[in-house]
């Protein structure tokens, strides 16, 4: 887990779409604290610092703490909204965490060792059925991703969520299967190729087929009667 990171928000007065639009012009992102049995509490926060946060693919799953006028508080966002044509953020809401807070997070999954993995050597393709994994765990411990390793593992093979050592304390939300994460596929052209092999295959097998019983019935016609 990385250290916590500081994030300086200001105090809002006014709730409101109107309030809310002069923010955004400001080039700031509206956004509310709440929970931990206390009031919501209405900040601003930089856009560009809360963009670039996004775009790291970890804003949701870190922890951070809000700086309000020198008083700090442990949060995780729990939503963000972004502007339907530009894509930026117009609105977070962040989570108050209380001492010991467990939380759901979504967890992304690196993979490690392609180059010793003999299916991709072979031609194989990595198919990334989960790119993240949902797990519950300690807010002071989540994990800045999990590594699935592809070592050994030839065409066709899968790699599940019990083949991914997790940190002490992180379980999968899907507790009810072992689920998959990725496979080792059969490239698509290399796919077609063998499909078109067989189906050669079957139309020599009938032209055989075809073959041997002409022959079987014109020996039928030849044979003498008795």
């Amino acid at each position: 887990m990385s250290e916590t990171q500081i994030l300086v928000a200001s105090a809002r007065a006014r709730a409101g779409k109107g309030a809310a639009r002069q923010a955004r012009r400001e080039g700031l992102v509206p956004a509310v604290v709440y929970g931990d049995k206390k009031p919501p509490e209405m900040v601003t926060l930089e856009r560009r610092v809360i963009s670039k946060l996004y775009q790291s693919g970890q804003f949701l799953s870190t922890v951070y703490e809000i700086d309000v006028d020198g008083n700090t508080t442990r949060v995780i966002p729990k939503a963000i909204d972004l502007d339907k044509v530009k894509d930026f953020p117009i609105h977070v809401d962040f989570l108050r965490l209380a001492k010991g807070a467990v939380v759901t997070v979504e967890v992304p999954v690196q993979f490690l060792n392609e180059e010793d993995c003999p299916g991709i050597k072979q031609g194989g393709v990595l198919n990334v059925v989960r790119y993240t994994v949902e797990v519950v765990c300690p807010a002071e411990s989540i994990p800045d991703y999990i590594e699935a390793d592809l070592t050994g593992l030839e065409l066709g093979d899968s790699i599940h969520i019990s083949a991914v050592s997790l940190p002490e304390g992180v379980e999968p939300t899907i507790s009810d299967r072992d689920f998959t994460i990725a496979t080792i596929a059969l490239p698509a052209g290399l796919k077609s190729e063998d499909e078109e092999d067989e189906e050669g295959e079957g139309e020599e097998l009938e032209d055989g087929e075809e073959a041997a019983e002409g022959e079987a019935e014109g020996e039928a016609e030849e044979a003498p009667e008795e």
